[in-house]
């Protein structure tokens, strides 16, 4: 499907990220937990694809599409896209196949997100908030502090207890700034975050973060078949 939409507003989502949200007005625009769109400036040929941060739901109820957007220090995603209010873009999707099932039969899940990798798992973990679950589990690692989105959200989440949230930053933060965990993850992040074996597990990030969770997650003793992958650097 391919639909020319506005940019109904833009928020900071961190430094290196922007909240971008497109309005649908009247258009209706399906899509599955997980899945993304290919997106540019109106008219011109290149577009790159991105996450869709909100469930098909939230969607509907507020007729808009939200995305997590990248920026450089400048604060802009790149030639092929302005981020402004009322600028219009064009979307092609939906695309991707890493997704939320619809009829799990798990019932403990758990997102591993890095850096911007939060965008699909946020749209998978709010979703996974009104289906039938035990335990749902987010581990989050970013750069700095200043690099988690949608932070607020997921801590008053977790303070509610519905959301088991651990965090770790990569780079060393000021003592005064970071009192949390620090550095790659390991087998001892995840462990308290894996209930039993039946987890679902769903991994996204830059891909080297991709590629080296599975392996510990099958250490811990989750089967590969329940380990779903993406890669992202949007």
């Amino acid at each position: 499907m391919r639909l020319t939409l506005p940019i109904r507003d833009v928020q900071a989502a961190t430094s290196r990220a922007r909240i971008v949200r497109l309005d649908l007005g009247g258009a209706l625009f399906p899509y599955r937990p997980g899945q993304a769109v290919f997106l540019g400036a109106h008219g011109q040929p290149h577009r790159r694809p991105y996450s869709l941060a909100a469930p098909p739901e939230d969607a509907l109820q507020e007729a808009m599409l939200e995305l997590l957007i990248g920026v450089d220090a400048e604060g802009q995603p790149g030639p092929h896209l302005a981020i402004e209010p009322a600028a219009l873009v064009d979307i092609e999707g939906p695309i991707g196949r890493f997704t939320f099932p619809d009829t799990p039969s798990e019932r403990h899940f758990l997102f591993i997100a890095g850096g911007t990798g939060i965008a699909p798992l946020r749209a998978m973990l709010r979703h996974a908030l009104g289906v039938p679950h035990q335990a749902l589990g987010l581990f989050y690692s970013a750069r700095t502090p200043d690099d988690f989105a949608y932070e607020r959200e997921l801590r008053a989440l977790a303070d509610v207890g519905r959301l088991e949230l651990h965090q770790t930053v990569t780079r060393a933060p000021d003592p005064d700034l970071w009192t949390g965990a620090r550095g790659r993850v390991g087998r001892q992040d995840l462990q308290p975050l894996v209930h039993d074996a039946a987890t679902l597990c769903f991994v996204c990030g830059p891909p080297a973060f991709v590629a080296e969770i599975p392996p510990l997650l099958e250490e811990i003793g989750v089967t590969r078949s329940r380990i779903r992958t993406e890669e992202w650097n949007s």
